[in-house]
């Protein structure tokens, strides 16, 4: 298991919805800049990773929980904390926070696929220890 991996985010117009509540797709939104902004931090931002590599990630599934609304103007946390890692897959649990108030939670799968043909591509060694302990 990583460790867990945090960015703020505050909420503004553009993610609301006509009732003033954060729409339901801009959380799928908020936690792919997470998961984009820990691999920028740790060096390795998606267009390293795809020109050194011909490596992209894809999500393959999303098991997501919407616990509360944020609204116009939150302060929010999102987190990113990578629980599984395979040869070619990782899941990684991520939240959406106002304060200690959990407003969504999702369990995101994804795989690295070869950017040129889409097939299944190992984890490259040199990234594999950002996704362990």
């Amino acid at each position: 298991m990583s460790a867990i991996f945090t960015i703020p985010l505050r909420v503004y117009y553009e993610d609301t919805d006509a009732g003033g509540v954060v729409y339901h797709a801009n959380y799928l939104r908020f936690i792919e800049r997470c998961r984009s902004e820990w691999l920028i931090s740790a060096g390795w931002p998606l267009d390293r990773v795809e020109s050194t590599f011909g490596a992209t990630f894809v999500v393959t599934a999303i098991e997501a929980q919407f616990h509360a609304p944020a609204r116009l103007m939150d302060m929010l946390t999102i987190t990113c904390e990578i629980i599984e890692t395979r040869r070619v897959q990782f899941r990684a649990k991520q939240t959406v926070c106002r304060g200690d108030e959990p407003l969504f939670t999702a369990l995101v799968s994804l795989a690295c696929l070869n950017r040129a043909t889409f097939k299944p591509l190992a984890l490259p060694a040199p990234i594999l220890p950002l996704f362990k302990k």
